[in-house]
């Protein structure tokens, strides 16, 4: 018989906010790159939008992390969320070039705020099972993606971009106040007033732990793996229009894959749980680099119900590669919680922003079935060969 994964009350509430957050925030994002190109822009143009708001990401969250230290991460998370709702309310009054990359730029500090306290109180949290918490965790996109691009099809039809941006940020808004209420007194034993020069040795002391042969070859794994993820968030439904499909078409692919892939991640889920977050890491990369591979080598023939399936394998992989990844710097870094989320952090809008950058300057040159094809082969090969070194750490 059936039976979800246990979630504890901690990750529960963490899984919700995230649900919300990007259920607001996907009601137009899944149609930002098609929007943007119905606007002239070129596809550099839209990769450098993606860079302009992953970057920032990166670059601020050692900040936030120090601030996790003296400010409940709560509140951070709550502030992040209501970055995402002015967010909204700029992409409603911009007038000008300037002002709308100084929005995307806000959106990633905002991002920054959001993931990086969220992490923080996952990795400073007693959690029975890391990497089945993170699994819960990075599962809400898929939750959202299922819902939240219909109604937004639904608002962009009836009332332009207006009616989405208008309803994501009142989302938002709501959003933040739940989080404040339901995670504020469950993280005040994580704020401490620690000075500046402690927290860089403790940055320092983080990344010298992620140079042990036993951590630097499975982060770096699941960097490549989301390198593609940054490529494929920009530019995978301008690769489903060049195969000529309709944005009616690309909106019902978007939310029939989303709900078929909720029973792979509650399986995901149990299955991650299972194994030590090496072995996560190591089997992710390889089902992502086959599948990638596969897209790439199919894209002349692909139909609706083969894409379907290979971007199920595609998504499966990414959410066992990130949860080991989250999951492995909370067991190996639990001392850290605030740097380490930090850190775990940058991985994933540096990768994003890379992906994003890159693709806007090869598809012309190479197109998208190489780069998935030659993507595929790398990201395959790298989790075989960690892989074959996890088995000589005796970890399968």
């Amino acid at each position: 018989m059936f039976t979800f994964p246990k979630i504890e009350k901690i990750s529960r509430d963490a899984t919700l906010i995230h649900f919300f957050l990007m259920f607001g925030y996907k009601l137009f994002s899944f149609y930002f790159p098609l929007y943007l190109v119905a606007k002239s822009f070129s596809i550099y143009q839209v990769g450098y939008t993606s860079f302009l708001i992953y970057l920032p990401i990166a670059l601020f969250a050692p900040v936030v992390g120090f601030l996790n230290h003296r400010i409940n991460p709560a509140i951070l998370t709550a502030v992040g969320i209501l970055g995402y709702a002015v967010y909204s309310l700029g992409m409603i009054m911009f007038q000008n070039m300037t002002t709308f990359y100084f929005f995307q730029i806000l959106l990633g500090i905002s991002a920054s705020l959001f993931f990086v306290s969220s992490r923080a109180i996952l990795m400073g949290s007693k959690l029975e099972n890391p990497d089945r918490a993170f699994a819960w965790f990075y599962s809400a996109p898929s939750y959202a993606d299922a819902i939240a691009p219909a109604v937004g099809a639904l608002l962009i039809w009836k009332f332009n971009f207006l009616g989405v941006f208008i309803l994501s940020l009142i989302l938002q808004f709501f959003n933040a106040i739940f989080c404040f209420l339901s995670l504020r007194k469950k993280t005040g034993q994580l704020t401490e007033k620690i000075k500046i020069q402690e927290v860089s040795r403790n940055y320092s002391r983080v990344l010298e732990k992620i140079k042990y042969k036993n951590t630097l070859p499975y982060i770096l794994v699941s960097f490549f793996v989301l390198i593609l993820a940054g490529f494929n968030n920009t530019f995978f439904v301008l690769f489903l229009k060049n195969l000529d499909w309709s944005q009616n078409q690309i909106l019902i692919f978007n939310s029939v894959l989303s709900l078929a892939f909720l029973p792979f991640s509650l399986w995901a889920i149990k299955r991650v749980a299972r194994f030590k977050s090496e072995i996560n890491i190591c089997q992710g990369s390889q089902i992502t680099g086959i599948f990638a591979f596969v897209l790439g080598s199919l894209a002349s023939v692909l139909n609706f119900y083969s894409t379907s399936l290979i971007m199920l394998g595609s998504y499966l992989g990414g959410l066992m590669t990130f949860s080991g990844r989250s999951g492995l710097m909370t067991t190996k870094l639990k001392e850290y919680p605030e740097e380490s989320a930090a850190v775990d952090t940058v991985f994933s809008p540096l990768a994003t922003a890379v992906g994003a950058l890159a693709g806007g300057l090869i598809i012309g040159p190479f197109g998208y079935p190489l780069i998935f094809i030659l993507s595929g082969i790398f990201i395959f090969f790298s989790g075989t060969l960690a892989k074959r070194f996890a088995k000589n750490e005796n970890l399968s």
